[in-house]
C-alpha cells in the first residue's frame, strides 16, 4: 500500500491562550499548508490547554492514533510551560538536564552580551529518551521521544523559531520516515463575482475528474478560490482538466496560484512602469494599506470624508496634483440607495461607474471588503487590456 494511504500526521497545539480563542492560532495554519506542499498532509489537529494530566492523557491517546504527533509550544521556562513535563510522564520516565543544551543555552546569551537566568534552565530539562532538535533563534530547544510507536516533535511556540525548526530540523526527518512520499500537485486561481454554490454546480456537471484528484472551494467573501489537488503521478491528466475548468470560470478569474490581487496589481503597474495614487472614502485607506503593503508604486494616498467636486474632476486633479499616471478614487457608499462610486483616471482616458450594491447586507467591514477588491479588479482589468467590469452577483455596474 501507497505510504500516502497510512501515514498519519497530528499536530497538537498547546496552552490556554491558544484554546480559548486569546490568540490565533497561526502555527497550525502555516504547518498544514507547509506540509502539505511537501506531501506530508496533516490528517488531524487537536488543542489542549496548559492542564498537565489532560495533556499526559493525550500524548498517551493520540500517539495511538498517528505515526507522527508534532507539538506546539509549552517549552518556556516558566511553570505554565509543561509540555516537557508531560512528555516524560507520558512516557513513564523521569526529566534529566540536557548539558548540551544548556551548553546551547549559555552560548545564546553571550553572543547577546547578557547573562542566562537561571529559570532557562528549566528548558534543558527534558525526557531521559529525548533526542534534542536544534533550535537557531531562540532558547526552547525542540525534542523527539518516542510513544507507542509514534514520532513525537515537540517544538516552541513562537512562529518563527516553530517555522526554522518545521524546516531545517523536522522535515528532513519525515522524509527519512517515509521515503516513498508522493509530493502532491495543487492548481489554484481565484475569481470574483461568482457565487460558490454557482460556480460548483457548473462545474461538477461538466468536468470529469481522474481518481485521487479532488476539486475544493474557499469562500472568503468576497473572492472564491479554487484548488485541484492530487497526486504528482497525475499531473498531465490534472492539466487537461485544469484547463477546461479555467474556461468556465474564465470572466470572473482574478488571479492563478496565491500572489494576491494587490501584488498582482503591483507586478502590473511596475511592468509598464507607471504609478498610481489612490484616494478612498468609505473604505478608509484599506486598498491603500493593502498596495503599500505589496510595495506598489503610489505615489500618494488619502482618506477623505467629504470632496467639495465631483469624484471624477476630483480625480483628476488629485492625479495631476501627483504627477501620477493613474489615479484610483473611491467614493462612499450612500446607504439609502445602496451605491458607491469608483472613479479610474489615466492619461488617456476617464472611467466612471455607480455600483448598485444588491446583495443582502453584510457588516461595514465586509462591504469594504467587497468595494476594495472590486476597484482593484478594476485596476488589475484596466492594465490587463479587458473589459473594466464584469458580471457581480453583488453589484450591478453603471459606467457614467
Amino acid at each position: 500500500m501507497n505510504k500516502n494511504d497510512t501515514m498519519r500526521i497530528e499536530m497538537l497545539s498547546t496552552g490556554d491562550e491558544v484554546l480559548y480563542g486569546q490568540i490565533v492560532d497561526t502555527n497550525s495554519a502555516w504547518l498544514s499548508d507547509f506540509l502539505f506542499q511537501q506531501g506530508f498532509p496533516i490528517t488531524s489537529r487537536v488543542t489542549a490547554g496548559d492542564n498537565l494530566n489532560q495533556l499526559v492523557d493525550m500524548l498517551r491517546e493520540r500517539s495511538k492514533q498517528n505515526d507522527v504527533l508534532i507539538v506546539n509550544g509549552g517549552l518556556g521556562p516558566t511553570s505554565d510551560d509543561l509540555s516537557a513535563l508531560a512528555a516524560a510522564m507520558a512516557n513513564n520516565e523521569e526529566l534529566v538536564e540536557h548539558a548540551e543544551w544548556i551548553a546551547e543555552m549559555e552560548r545564546y546569551f553571550a553572543q547577546r552580551g547578557r547573562p542566562m537566568s537561571p529559570t532557562n534552565r528549566k528548558q534543558a530539562m527534558l525526557p531521559k529518551s529525548a533526542t534534542i532538535i536544534n533550535n537557531p533563534v531562540g532558547t526552547a530547544c525542540g525534542f523527539l521521544v518516542k510513544l507507542n510507536g509514534c514520532s513525537l516533535f515537540f517544538t516552541p511556540g513562537v512562529p518563527s523559531e516553530f517555522k526554522v525548526m518545521v524546516k531545517d530540523e523536522i522535515l528532513p526527518r519525515l522524509k527519512q520516515m517515509f521515503p516513498n512520499i508522493v509530493t502532491p500537485v495543487c492548481y489554484r486561481l481565484t475569481t470574483l463575482g461568482r457565487s460558490e454554490s454557482e460556480i460548483a454546480a457548473e462545474l461538477e456537471s461538466q468536468l470529469k475528474l481522474p481518481e485521487n484528484v479532488d476539486l475544493g472551494y474557499r469562500s472568503a467573501m468576497p473572492i472564491i478560490e479554487l484548488k485541484l489537488t492530487g497526486p504528482g503521478t497525475k499531473q498531465a491528466e490534472m492539466e487537461k482538466v485544469w484547463q477546461q475548468l479555467k474556461g468556465y470560470v474564465r470572466d470572473n478569474t482574478i488571479y492563478e496560484g496565491t500572489v494576491g490581487l494587490p501584488k498582482l496589481v503591483t507586478e502590473l503597474l511596475t511592468e509598464k512602469g507607471l504609478s498610481l495614487t489612490v484616494s478612498e472614502q468609505y473604505t478608509a485607506g484599506l486598498m491603500a494599506y493593502q498596495l503599500y503593503d505589496a510595495e506598489a508604486p503610489l505615489t500618494g494616498s488619502e482618506v477623505t470624508r467629504n470632496q467639495q467636486t465631483s469624484l471624477v474632476e476630483y480625480a483628476k486633479a488629485l492625479r495631476q496634483k501627483n504627477h501620477t499616471d493613474i489615479a484610483l478614487v473611491l467614493g462612499d457608499y450612500k446607504q439609502e440607495q445602496k451605491t458607491f462610486e469608483v472613479v479610474l483616471d489615466t492619461q488617456q482616458k476617464t472611467y466612471h461607474y455607480q455600483l448598485k450594491y444588491i446583495s443582502r447586507i453584510y457588516s461595514r467591514t465586509m462591504l469594504q471588503d467587497i468595494f476594495s477588491t472590486v476597484a482593484l479588479d478594476m485596476l488589475r482589468r484596466h492594465l490587463s487590456g479587458l473589459s473594466l467590469m464584469t458580471p457581480n452577483i453583488w453589484m450591478e455596474a453603471i459606467e457614467l
